[in-house]
């Protein structure tokens, strides 16, 4: 299985994120992370997995991602199997109630994200996930890379 993490990061926690799957699938096979200005048609081509990655800033996908998957031509994706995940801050955490508000109307980066891919002709091979940092800028919580490794190495294609 070749796999392909595509992201973005503004204050690099995603990347951290991205790279912490690529590790858990590169126990299944090749796996790739590129940040999304990077990628290529070939790297699209080639990976029988994707998996895109964004920040949630203002409830949403951050814009460069989204408009780098919504320009991939309609059906691109068909035959390959997709997810998603994103980096938030946990408003529980933060225990402010109109960030909850928010969050529970607009929720967060991961599952527009991936909706996004089955639009293009993907199959969701696992439900999108978010991964906490926090603050803003972050860091990472803590064990939250490991959770992302665990999370990406129980995927499985032969579903």
């Amino acid at each position: 299985m070749t796999s392909l993490i595509i992201y973005e990061s503004v204050f690099g926690n995603t990347a951290l994120v991205a790279e912490a799957v690529r590790e858990g699938l590169s126990l299944q096979g090749e796996a790739v992370a590129l940040n999304y200005t990077e990628v290529k048609e070939a790297d699209i081509a080639r990976a029988d997995l994707i998996v895109a990655g964004s920040p949630t800033q203002k409830f949403s996908t951050m814009p460069g991602i989204r408009k780098f998957i919504g320009d991939l031509p309609a059906g691109s994706l068909k035959g390959k199997l997709v997810t998603a995940f994103d980096t938030r801050i946990d408003v529980k955490k933060i225990n402010n109630r109109f960030l909850s508000l928010m969050a529970g109307i607009f929720g967060y980066a991961a599952s527009p994200l991936a909706a996004q891919l089955r639009r293009k002709g993907g199959k969701l091979v696992v439900p999108a996930m978010g991964f906490f940092v926090d603050d803003t800028k972050g860091p990472l919580t803590e064990k939250e890379a490991e959770r992302a490794r665990t999370w990406a190495g129980a995927i499985r294609t032969d579903r």
